[in-house]
């Protein structure tokens, strides 16, 4: 039974776009909207003349037309995009237009998105010579806007151009890393490519808290800039437990003790740089952190599931509770509230709780999805296996039963007509040709040796069923003299054709085997409206001795199987006039859906 496709929710088609634009176009076009909404709001707020905002637009969206075009031309791109900085810079400044700080000052988010994909495409993909003259000339422009944008508000402070600087740095050598480290221009993937994609693939799969996390740590920039240099151990705490939530999925379990530390050392370090006041930090725990936090714990239950899990859990939950009494907005310092840390417990036991359920609802859809897929590959491995089976049965056996019946005659013939036992072992060994040519074409199909474009045992199959079935009464394996009667299209469905012949082969392989006395068998196929019947009648009768060889007793089996997978009609038994009747009938039409 074919498995259901999984139902298209709204996460299944946002992780298919995702997969199919790609994860750095994804989060550059989530940057974009992001700041269309933001400067919206800004153009039509009261603050300052209205509409005025909008003339950042410009600017934002050709960054963003540059940064897409690097991924073909990276060279070219990174030319535009750093000629684009320089003019929207001056034009803001002509303008008067106020621009809004994001991870560089004065910068929008956009605009550093893109440029840190445009250096990195330019590193992996341009020439040596020409990525370093093309990023220098980005760096260049770069420094040009955040300076340049702050001459037409004031003057920039040297602990707001430091911290410039330094996350500059930072946005040019994450994407630089690991674009050299893709720098590959042997045949085969090194050990270093292959890391790069496997981490490429977690970050497929992490992309939602990935952009959660982006947008926490664009908030938590800001906050740095305004807290000048203090805060940035914090930041880089956040960092660090940002990039250990993103890789978590491979060693979960370690992840969330890596995590704990990360909000220990934060919750212990934050007393001492007086940041309770002026940084994003609900319950001590910063945004970004309490979002990693909450990613491993959704990975480590749905990799380990919750009885696994709650010790390392317990663990974390005590570093929370540590920092929620450590760095509260008091002005003793230590939250002692017993109404506050309720408050602070309950919303803790709430996102802990939501965590955990998402995390055992995304094991439970795993282990459903591992099920279904297992069911589908035992279905198919069944289907091949009964192919196999009908395909062995239906062109080997009857081959094999041809020289059987041939031996049996010769041997019977070999005293009284000579000439007839040296004619019988030609024609033995005619069939032993084709019974090895056919068992070459099955085992050509199970080791997967077929040829381009061919389906199952498509190299057996007809192409014209009247040709076929002359040439197989024409051979004559089965011993029995038979008449052939056919009215059949042209163009008859390929599917159709195929089983018909199997079908006429093991009737006339039956005629041999046990129709004893048979002088006469006869084979109609012909086109009764929207079907094809067939009919093979002997005069035989029924045997009194064992059928040379035996009988495995899968013929008419394997038939019914052939007839069902087409919906069609068999039935097979005595003719009231004697002998053995075979009469099927496969629509036509069945054929064009199932080959």
């Amino acid at each position: 039974m074919t498995a259901a496709p999984p139902p298209k929710t709204l996460y299944t088609r946002a992780a298919a776009l995702v997969r199919r634009v790609g994860v750095p176009t994804a989060v550059l076009f989530a940057a974009l909207i992001f700041d269309v909404v933001y400067t919206t709001q800004a153009a039509l707020d009261d603050n300052g003349p209205r509409f005025v905002d909008f003339g950042l637009l410009p600017g934002i969206f050709a960054m963003t037309a540059c940064a897409v075009w690097a991924q073909k031309r990276a060279a070219v791109a990174g030319v535009a995009g750093g000629g684009v900085l320089v003019f929207s810079t001056l034009f803001i400044h002509a303008f008067h237009i106020p621009p809004y700080s994001s991870v560089l000052p004065k910068v929008t988010i956009t605009e550093v998105v893109a440029g840190v994909l445009m250096v990195y495409y330019l590193a992996r993909r341009a020439r040596a010579g020409v990525a370093f003259c093309v990023i220098g000339f980005l760096v260049v422009s770069g420094l040009v806007a955040v300076f340049g944008r702050y001459a037409g508000v004031g003057e920039i402070d040297s602990g707001t151009g430091s911290q410039a600087l330094l996350f500059g740095l930072l946005l040019l050598a994450g994407p630089l890393v690991p674009a050299i480290a893709a720098r590959d221009r042997r045949p085969q993937a090194g050990p270093r490519t292959r890391r790069l994609r496997r981490v490429n693939e977690l970050a497929m799969g992490q992309w939602p808290l990935m952009g959660l996390l982006g947008f926490a740590l664009l908030f938590e920039f800001g906050y740095t800039y305004s807290s000048n240099a203090r805060g940035f151990p914090i930041l880089f705490c956040s960092i660090v437990a940002a990039a250990i939530a993103v890789l978590s999925p491979r060693r979960p379990a370690d992840a969330l003790l890596g995590i704990a530390g990360m909000l220990l050392l934060s919750a212990v370090i934050t007393p001492f740089l007086h940041l309770r006041y002026d940084y994003p930090m609900p319950g001590g725990v910063p945004f970004v952190q309490v979002i990693a936090a909450m990613g491993v714990v959704v990975n480590v239950t749905r990799a380990r599931g919750l009885n696994a899990s709650w010790p390392r859990v317990s663990i974390l939950s005590g570093v929370v509770a540590l920092a929620a009494i450590l760095n509260s907005n008091t002005p003793r310092g230590l939250q002692t509230d017993p109404q506050t840390l309720s408050i602070l417990a309950f919303a803790a036991a709430l996102l802990l709780g939501i965590s955990i359920a998402t995390g055992l609802m995304l094991r439970s859809r795993d282990s459903e999805r591992t099920t279904v897929v297992k069911s589908a590959v035992a279905d198919a491995q069944t289907a091949e296996r009964m192919a196999l089976a009908r395909e062995l049965h239906d062109v080997v056996a009857h081959h094999v039963t041809g020289i059987v019946v041939q031996a049996q005659a010769a041997r019977m013939m070999a005293e009284q007509k000579p000439e007839v036992a040296v004619e019988a072992m030609a024609r033995i060994e005619n069939a032993g040709v084709e019974a090895l040519a056919a068992m070459r074409r099955l085992v050509r199909s199970m080791r997967g040796d077929a040829p381009a474009g061919s389906s199952e045992f498509s190299e057996q199959a007809t192409t014209d069923l009247g040709a076929d079935l002359r040439k197989l009464v024409g051979s004559g394996n089965h011993g029995v003299p038979t008449s052939l009667h056919l009215d059949l299209p042209p163009d008859l469905p390929h599917e159709v054709g195929r089983s018909a012949l199997r079908l006429v082969q093991e009737s006339l392989t039956n005629v041999g085997k046990h129709a004893s006395g048979a002088t006469e068998a006869f084979v109609v196929a012909e086109v009764q409206g929207p079907e094809l019947h067939l009919r093979v009648t002997d005069d035989g009768r029924e045997p009194a001795h064992r059928p040379a060889g035996g009988s495995g007793g899968y013929g008419l089996v394997g038939m019914r199987e052939r007839v069902a997978l087409l919906k069609g009609r068999l039935s097979a038994g005595r003719d009231p006039d004697g002998g053995w009747r075979v009469e099927a009938w496969l629509p036509l039409a069945a054929g064009e859906g199932d080959e």
